[in-house]
């Protein structure tokens, strides 16, 4: 009876709706600022400032590869901070909010009104965009960290997740569907034809509704929330047995690779903006294209654990992956005319549809393999592993920008004549083939990488579950 009792007794650190709310709010902040940058930065690059596309790919290279260095020394900044009276990670959306606003609204500025200098006009991009990049991730880093010490409650923490994927769907969908219809203006062609162009002003604006609709979120979240855990240090490990073991593990190999190419993917698709502007001639396609891809992940969500737990991820995710590269290879044959959007909009809604459980149960997988190293190992390495894979799929954000920029030029993309041109024999059908091409590629490799190679399937993954339940109750007695 008293065993009854214990069992029934609330969770000390039980959190309910509103720190939820708080909690979706901060990340709806990060989504505010980084979708709006990852989806047209590079248009403003090459459209406004006129910025060869092969200099846009240097600097996006430059930036990234910063990354290696920018992000362990913010992850030190972060763990190094004694706690103060508002905690040890909160403190950061107060300090970080309006400085993060600020340089992205920069990053906006046109700053060919000042200067026509092409080599000032690069510096001031480089420094701009690295100064985003570094206070980015500079609320990032303690952003993530904080669920774990608002917390320690696991359906406190559920709950939270939940929250955070409603913050970045809302965060991202907000410049993803209202953008193209403010940062473009309509210009007529000789023939009476209509087609967009990057507007510089409209651009800005955008930006600082972006960044001040960022700060609100940030402070919301920062007033709504409380640290109930107090932060301990990491555990001290070995390093470089567990780097070792993890680079021999078969599922993380596949893991980093698949990381590799979901990221680059879902980076490389930015580039839809120059196939929406200069073939199909209508920014709005912008709109209807992001709810084609991301429409069907909404639609399969109530779905997805039910499946899941009756067929297992790596089952599923093979299964459906083949849709989405089968689409994919589709689209990339039959080439849809610059009158037939509907059809690319139908073939971008079946990839949707085939890629929504590998994007759902993305997170799931990288938990198994944890789990998994737990279990061949004997050592609990969940930072390590997440470590190598953000870095994983930040390697596939470079490829997609870089790659993505350089095949551009290739084609004849040139800023000067292109960014007031709307559709141009060649160079446009060039853009298809481009925005074609590298998805059918990159969706048929990730099919193949979970069918194939990637081994823990539902079978093989029971005793692992089993003995991470043992290991934690061991743990805790």
């Amino acid at each position: 009876m008293a065993n009854e009792v214990i069992e029934k007794k609330e969770h000390p650190n039980k959190i309910g709706v509103r720190e939820g709310i708080g909690y979706m709010l901060g990340d709806g902040g990060n989504l505010f600022v980084l979708t709006y940058v990852s989806s047209y930065l590079k248009v403003f690059y090459t459209d406004i400032l006129k910025i060869p596309t092969t200099q846009v790919a240097n600097l996006f290279l430059f930036t990234r590869l910063w990354d290696a260095i920018n992000d362990p020394m913010w992850g030190a900044i972060v763990a190094k901070k004694r706690p103060n009276k508002d905690g040890k990670y909160r403190p950061y959306l107060k300090w970080l909010a309006i400085p993060l606003a600020i340089t992205q609204i920069l990053c906006f500025i046109n700053v060919t009104e000042y200067t026509q200098n092409p080599v000032l006009i690069l510096i001031f991009a480089y420094i701009t965009y690295i100064a985003f990049g570094m206070l980015y991730t500079g609320m990032n880093v303690p952003f993530g960290s904080l669920a774990s010490v608002i917390t320690d409650d696991p359906d406190g923490r559920t709950l939270l997740s939940t929250f955070r994927t409603i913050g970045s769907g809302v965060g991202g969908a907000a410049p993803a569907l209202l953008a193209p219809f403010l940062i473009y203006a309509t210009k007529t062609a000789a023939d009476g034809s209509k087609y967009n162009v990057a507007d510089a002003s409209g651009m800005f604006n955008f930006a600082l509704v972006m960044g001040g609709l960022a700060i609100v979120f940030y402070y919301a979240c920062y007033g709504m929330t409380k640290e109930r855990v107090p932060s301990e240090a990491e555990p001290k490990v070995d390093m470089k047995k567990i780097y070792g073991g993890m680079f021999k593990s078969k599922p993380f190999v596949v893991l980093a690779l698949t990381g590799i190419l979901i990221s680059g993917q879902l980076q490389f698709n930015s580039l839809n903006q120059y196939l929406y502007k200069n073939y199909f001639c209508d920014t709005s396609l912008s709109v209807m294209g992001t709810i084609a891809q991301y429409a069907p992940l909404v639609l399969m969500l109530p779905f997805s654990g039910k499946l899941v737990k009756k067929f297992g991820k790596k089952e599923i995710c093979g299964v459906t992956s083949f849709v989405a590269a089968a689409a994919a290879v589709a689209t990339f044959f039959i080439k849809p005319a610059p009158d037939q959007a509907w059809l690319f909009l139908v073939l971008q809604f079946i990839i949707g549809f085939g890629y929504s459980f590998v994007s759902i149960t993305n997170w799931a997988i990288v938990a198994d393999v944890i789990d998994y190293q737990f279990y061949k190992t004997g050592f609990r390495n969940e930072s390590a592993v997440y470590a190598v894979y953000t870095f994983c799929r930040k390697l596939g954000q470079t490829a997609a920008d870089y790659g993505g920029l350089i095949l551009l030029g290739k084609i004849g993309y040139d800023a000067a004549t292109m960014a007031d041109a709307g559709f141009v024999p060649g160079i446009s059908e060039g853009i298809l083939t481009v925005c074609t091409l590298i998805p059918a590629i990159t969706y048929t490799l990730v099919f193949i990488l979970y069918k194939f190679f990637y081994p823990l399937t539902k079978e093989k993954l029971e005793p692992v579950y089993e003995y991470v339940r043992e290991s934690n109750t061991v743990a805790e007695n």
